[in-house]
Formats: structure tokens, C-alpha cells, sequence
């Protein structure tokens, strides 16, 4: 595997295929991008496309694509994404190694 690529864990892959059924639309990918703001700086985003913009990244865990745009790439290379569910909750993560410190909430980073 490439060291610069991102990983969707299966857990990950899994939720999005729920979401994919309960919207019925199985051409959803999931986007995952950095910006501005909390507590440590940057923080990051997930959302659903419908399509592959220009300068987007593909990654993929079977049947799963997830995005990354080039100005989220840079921050991003690396990392793997996953899904957990726990006390504080249901979401997706973002286990990057080139995070210098994140906040508690686990959404927030600084490089």
C-alpha cells in the first residue's frame, strides 16, 4: 500500500454502506475534508457526494469511495478514517499521525 494514501477502515465502509441504503442512493461517497477553527486549529468534516470533483483523492474500501480534496490532502495523508460507536456517541474518526496535539473532543488538531 502507498504510504502517502488514506485508509476507510471496514468499520467506516460498513456505516457508509447503511447510509447509502437508508438514503437510498447507492452512489454516495463519503467526503472527508479539513478546515479552519477549533480548538486546536483545524478541525475535520465528513459529508456525502455525489460525484468525484476535480482535484479530488480516491480511496477505497470495496464497494466504499471515499474523497479527499488536494487542500485537505496535505493534512490528511496518512490518516485512517473509522467509525466508532461509544459512550460519547456514533461518528467518524480521523487517526492522523501528523497531528502535533488534538483537543478532547477528538474533532480538533494542530500539525
Amino acid at each position: 500500500m502507498n504510504a502517502q494514501a488514506l485508509v476507510i477502515t471496514d468499520n467506516a465502509a460498513n456505516k457508509v454502506r447503511q447510509l447509502r441504503e437508508s438514503e437510498g442512493n447507492q452512489e454516495l461517497m463519503l467526503r472527508v475534508y479539513v478546515t479552519g477553527g477549533g480548538c486546536s486549529g483545524f478541525s475535520y468534516g465528513f459529508n456525502f457526494a455525489d460525484s468525484v470533483n476535480e482535484d479530488d483523492a480516491k480511496f477505497e474500501n470495496g464497494d466504499v469511495t471515499m474523497l479527499v480534496d488536494s487542500l485537505s490532502y496535505q493534512y490528511l495523508v496518512g490518516s485512517v478514517v473509522d467509525y466508532i460507536e461509544g459512550l460519547e456517541g456514533s461518528r467518524f474518526i480521523v487517526q492522523n499521525p501528523n497531528a502535533t496535539t488534538t483537543c478532547g473532543c477528538g474533532s480538533s488538531f494542530s500539525i
